[in-house]
């Protein structure tokens, strides 16, 4: 195991080299520059030129791209048209914030979708089990703008309990902390919990099909021999077996953790690296939009080297030997 993870860790560079140099090419290819983004009536055309000058964007694709990635080497992601600040402290400004929310979407999907899946698993093909089943299908399949919007539309605009946007109240930083940890909370629920039950249903789904797998192994069959109860058949020697999806999926879910969701943090205003990467790439940021991607692309391949780790903890019987 020790020598595939060196592996894929030794084949970073070249895969992150890649991811750049394409997201480089599309971002170059998208018409228009930062200059022809900027919307005020009266930056004359001139200016416009002069702002091109200033930040290199009248060279060809090649030079910025040789440029670029220069500045890399010396680990330098370069500095933000748009934001004015090195793209190294806009993305440290928005990480913590995509990391709260994902985080605790996280553990919503997690808690619910186990239950979900522990409580469909234990009389498959019953009228519960339909419900849920139905309900998860149902609930995976709608899209996450809309299902945010209808939150909004019920939770913000109609009973007015929860905030619609943004991270915090305003004047908040004057409160009390008790207070500021409160209105932190009463913001964060809502898009956390669309991202939780969106992904708890898909989570429920897995983690059922797989359980009713093991629950076909012969190990099964000799403990409801032994005249175990099902529940305890259920959690003692089918949970544990049946959680290599699941594991997979936590790994595979630490590039959200990292990048954020772009859609639920545009709509809820959530001051994280999906909503910065959405506004880099409407004003044709390329220094954040490249910082972005490659803080994306090393977690989705970190992703990927911890779910084969959990998975072969979960599965001895995919360790390589």
């Amino acid at each position: 195991m020790t020598k595939t993870i060196l592996r894929r860790l030794a084949l970073l560079p070249l895969l992150l080299w890649l991811v750049a140099t394409v997201t480089f090419a599309v971002v170059q290819a998208a018409p228009g520059t930062y200059a022809d983004t900027i919307d005020n009536p009266r930056l004359t055309p001139a200016a416009r030129v002069h702002i091109k000058a200033l930040y290199g964007l009248d060279q060809g694709a090649g030079d910025q791209y040789v440029q670029w990635l220069g500045a890399l080497g010396r680990g330098d992601l370069g500095r933000s048209f748009l934001f004015k600040q090195p793209v190294a402290d806009v993305i440290a400004t928005a990480l913590p914030a995509t990391i709260l929310l994902a985080g605790t979407a996280l553990a919503m999907d997690l808690i619910l979708g186990v239950l979900l899946a522990l409580i469909s698993a234990r009389r498959p093909g019953g009228w519960v089990d339909r419900i849920l089943t139905i309900g998860s299908l149902g609930i995976y399949g709608l899209p996450s703008f809309w299902l945010a919007g209808l939150a909004i539309l019920i939770f913000s605009l109609t009973l007015g309990w929860l905030p619609a946007s943004h991270m915090a109240s305003v004047g908040a930083e004057r409160w009390a902390l008790g207070a500021r940890w409160l209105d932190l909370i009463r913001h964060l629920l809502l898009p956390a919990s669309i991202l939780g039950i969106v992904g708890a249903a898909a989570t429920a789904r897995y983690l059922r099909a797989s359980l009713l797998e093991v629950r076909k192994s012969h190990h099964i069959l000799a403990a409801r021999a032994r005249g175990l109860s099902e529940s305890r058949i259920l959690w003692a020697h089918t949970l544990r077996p049946a959680l290599g999806p699941l594991v997979t999926l936590i790994g595979l879910s630490l590039p959200v953790l990292v990048s954020g969701s772009v859609v639920i943090e545009t709509i809820f205003s959530w001051p994280g690296m999906g909503r910065v990467m959405w506004q880099a790439a409407v004003a044709r940021d390329i220094p954040v939009v490249m910082g972005c991607t490659l803080i994306g692309a090393v977690a989705v391949i970190l992703g990927s080297l911890v779910a084969d780790i959990l998975y072969a903890w979960a599965d001895p019987r995919v360790r390589p030997q």
